[in-house]
């Protein structure tokens, strides 16, 4: 039976282990689009191979090799539902080596959550001349995406843990190469993202 509500495609995008599939099956399984017995499996599967911290990604990365190397390959679609949308979640890799099926996500998207992980030296190898953070900006809003939040992850991973200064400085950094990026409106929410929380 078709739907009334609206359909929305949403990609996640980011430098390579900015937190992206992780962050995307926690989204997916809080908006109740997996049931905790499914991630109790992942947990339990990911575990075996000393990667217990994985089993929200493996929502997504289903691939033996996404699996094994812990990195995202191929772009991986998931639909829920929720009182206002039908939902497609499309999980980009990060890595440079597969950014040509980044590209075939984004092209899809309405919308991309950019992940950006603050640890010292994860963030400047990222936003860097010649990183992922960047170029999937670019590639985002060049391929039509003009609704961005940007979710900065990993703030338990900064020097001291949730410093209010490294997120500022992480904030002044994107949104400036984002204002920079951009010569029409692009519409750009910064939010904090950690451990399930958002905050805007």
């Amino acid at each position: 039976m078709p739907s009334d509500k609206e359909h929305i495609n949403i990609v996640v995008i980011g430098h390579v282990d900015s937190g992206k599939s992780t962050t995307t099956g926690h989204l997916i399984y809080k908006c109740g689009g997996i049931d905790k017995r499914t991630i109790d499996k992942f947990e339990k599967e990911a575990c075996e191979m000393g990667k217990g911290s994985f089993k929200y990604a493996w929502v997504l990365d289903k691939l033996k090799a996404e699996r094994e190397r812990g990195i995202t390959i191929d772009i991986a679609l998931w639909k829920f539902c929720t009182s206002k949308y039908d939902v497609t979640v499309i999980d980009a890799p990060g890595h440079r080596d597969f950014i040509k099926n980044m590209i075939t996500g984004t092209s899809q998207a309405d919308c991309a959550i950019l992940i950006v992980a603050a640890g010292v030296g994860e963030f400047e190898a990222g936003i860097s001349k010649n990183g992922q953070t960047r170029e999937h900006a670019l590639l985002a809003y060049t391929l039509g995406v003009k609704q961005l939040v940007v979710a900065i992850n990993k703030m338990d991973s900064t020097e001291p843990p949730f410093s209010e200064d490294r997120y500022k400085e992480i904030i002044k950094e994107v949104s400036g190469y984002i204002r920079k990026l951009v010569t029409t409106r692009l519409q750009s929410r910064l939010c904090l993202y950690q451990a399930g929380m958002v905050i805007i």
